[in-house]
């Protein structure tokens, strides 16, 4: 249940609908009650105000209808402007930055004012009525004039706040921030979170998993697993894990997993493996299969390559032949850099689970450092090569991650970019350009091949600031 919400709020953030839809109804709420409160009170209190007047309902009709025909007008005029924006930033950055713009407060909040403030006037204007109307007692909401009016003022500035929301929400550095805060979040938000307790590291992993579920046997029985098939087609957009462990354990299971959410996945495809068969029965098969919630489309909430894919393809974008932008390109990485200089201070969670009483539970394939490394500077090599000032910045984003790396593994994996880079200049660049990334590229691969290798990238004047 969690899960399904989970994601309903997420779909529910990215719509147009539902937040104008809630300030629609409030203003209907709001109608209603200024009415009731004029009803009751009346006008006389306007008297003691010098400065108010009460209207008539001729004049009461007019300023209702003038209020409630702009705001409408203005609505149709704020959706196309998003409308536009939304293309420019379909076509300008790629088509699945949809979704941030989607999810912008300012122009749900926007649309939702002048509809609000549409609907309000539209419910109070049937209420007024003049002598002649209703047998010689006319009735004006003053109250809920007064309301109307300040509902246009805040209408006004709603439209100045939009006006300088659009372009600044759609400059490519706001873009990039966006998405980079968002990597940097679900960074620090996933991994400290794991699922169960880690297996004990003085354990051999392979060793403590069942025969039958050893990835790599020269005879895997799997006649003794149960097999959890998709039951749909699509995204895994997000794995419940508590549920699963809990499953998992209350039916005395271990469980492989054969997905993790981003992966596509084809209907009777086993996302898990269950063992042994026999004690996962139909109750438990339904259940482990409603774990996994399968969507049209990736989403970041469990899937951090999603949002490494979204820098990757601004960057890549950015460096097209069309386009020609570097210094796009140049945000991109250093987003890149930032979200994989907090990865390096992280620890990897075990791919084997256990549940509270020290059992073996769940075999996860969780994404190393190695292949989110992979997913954005692996993806990116090949277009930073064709530019000197990407390429550049390629390497001294490797080597701020590599300034905050303690691990060997990592370190290597480094490395490789670095060589990597340089091997593709070699191929792409001439002269000078060549030169340049060349020599970054050797005073970077000399530098980490130093026991000091810190503060021999701190030494290199280069590196200071991260600069080009």
């Amino acid at each position: 249940m969690r899960a399904r919400l989970l994601r309903l709020a997420d779909m529910l953030r990215q719509s147009y609908w539902f937040l104008p839809s809630l300030m629609a109804a409030a203003a209907i709420l709001l109608a209603g009650g200024m009415i009731w409160l004029d009803s009751y009170q009346g006008s006389l209190w306007m008297d003691r105000l010098p400065w108010l007047r009460a209207s008539r309902p001729s004049g009461a009709r007019q300023l209702l209808s003038a209020i409630g025909g702009s705001m409408i007008t203005v609505a149709g005029t704020v959706f196309s402007v998003t409308i536009a924006a939304v293309v420019y930033a379909s076509g300008q950055y790629g088509p699945r930055l949809l979704s941030n713009f989607m999810r912008d407060r300012g122009n749900q909040i926007t649309l939702g004012t002048f509809i609000a403030t549409f609907l309000y006037c539209l419910v109070v204007l049937r209420t007024v009525r003049s002598p002649e109307e209703s047998g010689g007692v006319g009735f004006v909401p003053n109250l809920a004039l007064l309301v109307a009016v300040l509902l246009a003022l805040c209408s006004i500035a709603v439209l100045i706040f939009f006006i300088h929301h659009v372009p600044s929400k759609i400059h490519i550095n706001n873009v990039i921030e966006d998405v980079g805060q968002r990597l940097l979040r679900e960074v620090g938000h996933r991994f400290p979170r794991l699922l169960g307790d880690p297996s004990d590291p003085r354990h051999d992993d392979e060793a403590a998993i069942p025969d039958p579920l050893r990835r790599y046997g020269d005879a895997r029985p799997t006649s003794k697993l149960r097999l959890v098939e998709s039951t749909g087609t699509g995204y895994i957009q997000f794995v419940r894990d508590e549920e699963l462990l809990r499953l998992a354990a209350s039916h005395d299971l271990v469980i492989r997993l054969h997905y993790q959410p981003g992966d596509f996945v084809h209907a009777g495809r086993p996302l898990l493996e269950a063992w042994p068969a026999e004690r996962c029965g139909e109750e438990a098969y339904r259940a482990l299969a409603n774990t996994f919630l399968i969507g049209s489309q990736r989403t970041a909430l469990q899937d951090l390559r999603f949002l490494i894919d979204e820098l990757v393809e601004i960057a890549a974008r950015a460096l097209s032949r069309g386009v020609n932008d570097p210094f796009t390109a140049v945000t991109c990485l250093d987003w890149l850099s930032a979200a994989m200089s907090d990865l390096c201070g992280r620890e990897i969670p075990s791919h084997l689970r256990q549940d509270e009483e020290g059992s073996l539970r769940v075999i996860a394939h969780p994404h190393g450092f190695n292949e989110f490394l992979d997913r954005g500077f692996g993806a990116l090599a090949q277009y930073c090569a064709n530019d000197m000032v990407a390429a550049q910045r390629f390497l001294s984003s490797l080597g701020e991650v590599a300034m905050v790396c303690d691990d060997p593994k990592r370190l290597a994996a480094i490395k490789r970019y670095v060589d990597r880079i340089a091997r593709l200049a070699r191929s792409r660049l001439e002269g000078f350009n060549r030169i340049a990334v060349t020599d970054r590229a050797n005073m970077l691969r000399n530098a980490l091949e130093q026991p000091d290798y810190r503060w021999q990238l701190r030494d290199e004047a280069a590196w200071l600031g991260g600069a080009a």
